[in-house]
């Protein structure tokens, strides 16, 4: 299994990226992927993307040393197990928020989140926000009319009646190439001169396209293609994870 990842700061965007991944593995047999987009017109918008990173990181790493030091037989599910996660991370958040006396505006990121069992070859998707999803070739965007979802809007929530309510998700098995993206994928334009004549289907490009797949900067050199090939670039930020098996 290979994971592929790429960030860039979109054309418009002249200060910060507003995007953030995260790539880790969550116990023994699971990986965990998150691609988060800031809102641009929140407070220093980099930062909520940036901190919900460090903390699944935080979250990933306490979890293997716990399966180091007493090791797991734990009966969850796939869903229990990213519902906990979940969990945890809007706990990090409160902390985080009264210790240094955040506004909710500087918490407002959109977050797509992959658990992927290894042994099981099973995987489960939770989209909060929008963005595009990629599960062997079938392509599922999330446009919510540039209003999305955020985390920060959850905070004072029950989480059990939050996690109950969220209905973009999809669980998959047998993976063979997904895709997470923020929806900085909808935004390439041409926005200077090409080499070639021809156009290109970005999309299909990174999601789907398997040119490069033997190197680990395949998503860095495909994005460097859109470039200088073709003329195109994100116009705002963009992130992406790209795995295949």
């Amino acid at each position: 299994m290979k994971i592929y990842s790429a960030i860039q700061i979109g054309e418009y965007h002249e200060n910060n990226c507003e995007d953030h991944l995260y790539v880790g593995e969550y116990g023994k047999n699971k990986t965990l992927c998150a691609v988060m987009d800031g809102c641009t017109t929140a407070l220093e918008s980099h930062f909520a993307s940036v901190l919900i990173g460090k903390i699944l990181k935080k979250i990933c790493l306490e979890k293997g040393y716990k399966e180091f030091i007493e090791p797991s037989n734990e009966s969850l599910s796939l869903d229990e197990n990213l519902k906990l996660i979940l969990k945890n991370l809007l706990n990090e958040l409160k902390i985080v928020k009264n210790q240094l006396m955040l506004d909710n505006k500087e918490l407002l990121t959109t977050l797509i989140i992959i658990l992927y069992d290894k042994k099981e070859e099973h995987g489960i998707v939770l989209i909060i926000g929008d963005g595009l999803v990629n599960i062997n070739g079938v392509i599922t965007e999330y446009e919510q009319d540039n209003k999305p979802d955020y985390l920060g809007f959850h905070l004072s929530e029950d989480f059990e009646k939050f996690y109950n309510s969220q209905k973009q998700k999809i669980e998959f098995n047998d993976l063979a190439d997904i895709s997470i993206s923020t929806d900085g994928i909808f935004t390439f334009e041409r926005v200077m001169s090409k080499e070639r004549n021809d156009e290109i289907n970005v999309i299909d490009f990174l999601t789907t396209d398997d040119t490069y797949c033997e190197k680990e900067e395949m998503l860095n050199l495909k994005l460097k293609i859109l470039q200088n090939e073709f003329g195109v670039k994100p116009t705002d930020d963009f992130s992406m994870i790209r795995i295949i098996k």
